[in-house]
């Protein structure tokens, strides 16, 4: 199998290791190789004859911040819901966020796929409703620059998502955010569905 060096490398595998192997100064294995004193240096110092692997050590996005990486994560991991669910569910909150950005976000979290797909545990359904439940929760996010909360609400119908990112939890910012639900949806909520203790704070529908 050949050998794969760096683009700008000025020495082989077999120059390197011989490098490694040589009791010569620096100096005198510079000259012999007609390459700098630093490459030979840095080449004794190594361990392996490979080249670092160039670039950022952690792969990151250029187009979106880490608390809006964060969101989405949080929303995926919460929610279950489709690739195209959860890219019209976050869209409103994350005004530049496509399609593209949204799958090469989850590949590097590693979800991507989602449970129930070839391989993976079966995913867990949803429990049939009528018309008028919403099931709402609010995830609690820890970022660089502090706590966010993430109030999400899914129609349990039509799985419709609605989701608001807010710096406090309270009275004011959970009505303020039933009405936007209740604007954004076509038919009239009944009944409130939660598991958390948070939501205690919805007045009721």
């Amino acid at each position: 199998m050949g050998q794969i060096l760096h683009g700008s490398a000025t020495t082989t595998h077999a120059i390197r290791t011989a490098i490694q192997r040589s009791c010569a100064s620096n100096a005198a294995l510079s000259r012999e190789l007609g390459i700098n004193v630093k490459t030979v240096a840095k080449w004794r110092k190594r361990q392996t004859v490979e080249d670092v692997r160039m670039g950022p050590k952690e792969a990151h996005s250029t187009a979106l911040s880490v608390e809006e990486e964060a969101v989405i994560v949080a929303f995926r991991r919460h929610t279950l819901l489709p690739l195209d669910d959860c890219l019209y569910a976050l869209q409103p909150s994350i005004p530049h966020l496509t399609r593209s950005l949204l799958h090469r976000c989850l590949q590097r979290h590693d979800i991507s796929r989602l449970p129930g797909m070839e391989g993976d545990k079966p995913k867990k359904k949803f429990k049939r409703y009528p018309i008028g439940y919403v099931h709402i929760d609010i995830a609690e996010l820890r970022t660089a620059e502090g706590k966010l909360y993430m109030f999400v609400a899914i129609y349990r119908t039509s799985k419709f998502a609605f989701v608001r990112l807010e710096k406090k939890v309270g009275k004011m910012a959970a009505a303020q955010f039933l009405r936007d639900l209740i604007a954004a949806l076509p038919c009239r909520i009944h009944t409130i569905l939660t598991d958390n203790v948070l939501c205690r704070e919805f007045p009721a529908a």
